[in-house]
């Protein structure tokens, strides 16, 4: 396939992404409280280069000329997040209508240039004040996140029109609470399983809450997958990727879509295991009118040792295979394992080392990634695989969590001293690609 051959459906939606902490700094103006990223970003080690989101690509500002390269880029839907400590400061009670009124702009402002946007709840910016009464790991938080999502889709739900709840469970869970690399910074399994429990009961809660206050809208999660491959045919290799794919994907997967927890991970895991209660697997399994997939890269795991690298691969900055054939591989898995709601690729890109160059900013090898991601997709929907868009991470180069400004996974160069706005080639290309696709 060819930039200039027509290989997707004529109401596909083509957008691009973002996360609230990632592009919005203004973390100290009208109103907004601190979240576990602010925190956690100012202790010294956490993050390279001290870097935080403090500024970041201040879009809370800029948001506008950001709309601005949306239009030239051809896009019709946006991925943003709603930042939880700008809405509600102390988690819950208060509401601060100054937030409020901020993506009321946003939302107006998008529709105004034919971006339809599709709002995220929780991009993992918690209140800080709500981790210091326990976190994720708390039940009580999935309380506070219902009275949360019921504030802002009665204030939006009547413009929104596509909903996700929640976004990584797995990297809130386990990178912030298992391993520590993320915020809060925590380190235990119990916290981890705990926090994974309540992240996923939080979405079925607020789907509830969606669905009554904005009826006409569209209801999903998105889920980071990576499809797990054995090193080898040998029975122990197999077996190891088995229990891999259990843990990082159907441990989520599974109960979504009305299965339930994997039961050689309840077994794994059962002597601290989060209390369960009465109608939570049911919650949890609240029917989705999409369901969102966040797909990077693969594992390839060896028995006794865990993932191993393929000798000979292509990797992005992030130390991440390049494979495009494990997103067609996931798509036609999905559709032959489990009864499907609407598909989206809610993210999808590459962090590679741009630089400037006289004015422009050539990405050779992020063209060459969106080129063959977006062949793997097309084969995956004539095959029958029901995707209906493809959203690109990123539009912007942005704060990338940990990794600081060190990681620039956007078609659009952000000068982070200026804060200048440079299209790459890439974004010229999706621009083109867009194009070639519309009927």
């Amino acid at each position: 396939m060819t930039a200039g051959a027509p290989a997707f459906p004529s109401d596909f939606v083509w957008g691009t992404a973002t996360a609230s902490y990632q592009v919005e700094g203004a973390v100290a103006e009208d109103g907004r409280g601190e979240s576990i990223w602010d925190r956690f970003s100012a202790h010294p080690g956490n993050v390279w280069n001290g870097d935080t989101g403090a500024v970041a690509c201040d879009t809370y500002h800029r948001y506008a000329e950001d709309i601005g390269l949306m239009r030239l880029l051809g896009i019709g839907a946006f991925r943003l997040s709603v930042a939880w400590p700008r809405i509600m400061p102390e988690g819950h009670g208060h509401v601060n209508q100054a937030g409020l009124d901020f993506y009321d702009r946003l939302v107006d402002e998008l529709l105004a240039n034919g971006v339809d946007p599709y709002v995220t709840l929780y991009h993992w910016d918690l209140p800080q004040v709500l981790e210091d009464q326990g976190g994720w790991p708390a039940r009580e938080t999935v309380d506070a996140f219902t009275e949360y999502t019921e504030v802002v889709a009665t204030r939006l739900g009547d413009r929104v029109r596509h909903w996700i709840t929640q976004n990584e469970p797995w990297v809130v869970s386990w990178l912030g609470y298992g391993l520590g690399v993320h915020a809060p910074g925590r380190k235990s399994e119990r916290d981890a399983l705990a926090a994974g429990h309540h992240v996923l009961l939080a979405h079925g809660r607020a789907a509830e809450v969606l669905r009554r206050e904005s009826p006409a809208s569209e209801v999903g999660i998105a889920i980071d997958l990576v499809p797990t491959y054995p090193f080898s045919d040998a029975e122990a290799d197999v077996e190891a990727a088995r229990r891999s794919d259990s843990f990082r994907n159907r441990w989520f997967l599974d109960p979504v879509l009305g299965r339930g927890y994997p039961n050689d991970m309840l077994e794994r895991y059962a002597d601290i295991l989060p209390t369960i209660g009465d109608g939570d697997i049911e919650t949890i399994a609240a029917p989705l009118d999409f369901l969102g997939i966040n797909y990077y890269t693969r594992n390839v795991v060896r028995a006794g040792i865990g993932e191993v690298e393929t000798e000979g691969a292509e990797r992005t900055d992030m130390g991440w295979e390049v494979y495009p054939d494990g997103l067609h591989d996931l798509l036609t898995r999905l559709r032959a394992e489990y009864e499907l709601p609407d598909l989206y690729v809610t993210e999808n890109g590459a962090a590679f080392s741009d630089a400037r160059e006289n004015g422009s900013v050539p990405d050779p090898r992020r063209i060459a990634y969106l080129k063959g991601h977006l062949d793997a997709l097309a084969l995956a929907i004539a095959e029958g695989v029901p995707v209906r868009g493809y959203f690109l991470w990123s539009l912007l180069d942005n704060f990338e969590w940990a990794f600081g400004f060190s990681r620039r996974f956007g078609i659009v160069y952000v000068d982070f001293d200026t804060l200048e706005r440079v299209p790459k080639d890439s974004f010229a290309w999706y621009r083109d690609f867009i194009e070639a696709q519309r009927p």
